[in-house]
């Protein structure tokens, strides 16, 4: 069975951190890329970051470059997207997204709230 969990999101001051996690299961992890979208209320579903396969390549939105960092640990079938320096437009939900060529799988989103 195939599972893709997404945890780490919270609320958090303008200038905090967070961590969010992606756990799957249920497939072969470390050959599919992995992607962070986010979705903040009335707005469209935005890529926001993406990681090959084995790691080795890496790729941001424009909005988040040099504040979020992507990585992943294939021993652990885990995806991480470290978030520096967080505004209150990073605000949204955001999911974790494998993908290999026609396969997609989806999480069900965590909650990320930047807050005064």
């Amino acid at each position: 069975q195939v599972q893709v969990v997404e945890s780490g999101g919270g609320s958090v001051q303008p200038g905090g951190s967070l961590r969010l996690s992606c756990a799957a299961s249920g497939f072969t992890f470390n050959t599919y890329a992995i992607r962070w979208y986010r979705q903040a209320p009335g707005k469209e579903r935005e890529l926001v970051a993406g990681i090959s396969s084995v790691g080795g390549v890496t790729s941001y939105a424009d909005s988040v470059k040099s504040r979020f960092t992507i990585s992943r640990d294939n021993a652990k079938n885990t995806v991480y997207l470290q978030m520096n320096n967080l505004k209150p437009e990073d605000t949204a939900v955001y999911y974790c997204c494998a993908v290999r060529v026609n396969d997609l799988y989806w999480g069900q989103g965590t909650q990320v709230t930047v807050s005064s």
